[in-house]
């Protein structure tokens, strides 16, 4: 036969069975037992030897029967999630009332778990498709390496078309380096760049330079480069980052990189991410390209539009093989 025992307990079964027979007083039995006289008490009032359950039987509440018909009415007519429910509930019905409590009350009534929305989230447009020469612009932050006295941050330019990518390091993100990275990335790129999309960051436009937003004068350093190079300058809307998602999401590539591994210097975090870029645009599949690397999209591209094109693209430096 088993019997119930909590893990305090100071007295036996066989114990308590002789504490329930014996007639001697409390104090006799408890200076024999080593137990307190409540305790010799306790167990001569009862008729089994076995622990009793020691959940309450009936939890404690805060509010009154009212209240939790209110608090129900308001959850399911007002759909509100939990923590916005107990906003309104310490604000007008209970000031004390705990997010515990509330909870244990819903899930009481079997109203815990809201119901699913009949509309799910609308999915985000792809991108229109474009020919290669639509270039998306960004910088990321790079962290400071031991050997460093400052940190760099990384220009990246992706192409909407191919997804071919383009990337330079700098001590700042002046618009001075931001024209000098554009300057390359024209000289590099193989086709002709159409458009370029960036951000409002100083470094691209005098949009802010002021305060609120304005029209850009088209005297930015890197605007009159764009000028000069034929190409269409656009800005993004602003507190809108997601317009230029497709070179955000490059960049978490480089994030994930910057976590998992760990650089002793500068050189060596540089010559990572240069390893990786070609990887990126030389071996990495892509999804959206139909299962091929950028530089093959680019090859595909040459043959079927030449025109867009102003040098031969190629797989390595030296003779394509």
């Amino acid at each position: 036969m088993q019997v119930r025992l909590h893990k305090n307990a100071t007295t036996t079964p066989r114990i308590r069975a002789l504490i329930q027979a014996s007639t001697e007083p409390n104090t006799v039995l408890a200076k024999r037992f080593g137990v307190t006289v409540e305790t010799i008490a306790r167990w001569k009032g009862r008729d089994s030897v076995e622990d009793l359950p020691h959940t309450p039987h009936r939890l404690p509440t805060t509010l009154t029967p009212a209240q939790e018909q209110v608090v129900l009415v308001l959850r399911q007519q007002l759909d509100l999630s939990l923590d916005d429910l107990l906003a309104v509930v310490r604000e007008f019905i209970h000031p004390t009332l705990t997010r515990a409590s509330l909870h244990r009350m819903l899930k009481r009534h079997g109203v815990s778990r809201r119901p699913p929305a009949d509309k799910s989230p609308p999915k985000a447009k792809a991108f229109k498709a474009y020919v290669p020469g639509f270039v998306h612009i960004d910088v990321k932050y790079l962290p400071q390496m031991a050997d460093e006295t400052r940190r760099r941050y990384l220009f990246v330019a992706i192409d909407r078309a191919t997804r071919w990518v383009f990337v330079r390091l700098y001590h700042s993100k002046s618009a001075r380096h931001a024209r000098h990275f554009l300057a390359a990335l024209a000289k590099t790129a193989p086709f002709k760049i159409e458009k370029i999309l960036t951000d409002n960051g100083k470094e691209f436009t005098d949009r802010f330079v002021t305060r609120g937003e304005r029209t850009p004068t088209g005297q930015h350093v890197f605007d009159q480069l764009c000028t000069e190079l034929g190409i269409e300058h656009r800005l993004i809307r602003p507190k809108r980052p997601q317009t230029n998602g497709m070179v955000e999401r490059f960049n978490g590539r480089i994030a994930d990189i910057l976590r998992t591994y760990h650089f002793r210097s500068g050189e060596e975090l540089e010559t990572t991410l240069r390893r990786y870029v070609w990887l990126y645009n030389h071996q990495v599949p892509q999804k959206a390209l139909g299962h091929i690397h950028p530089v093959q999209a680019l090859k595909n591209w040459q043959r079927s539009h030449p025109h867009l094109f102003h040098k031969r693209v190629v797989n390595h430096p030296g003779h394509d093989t």
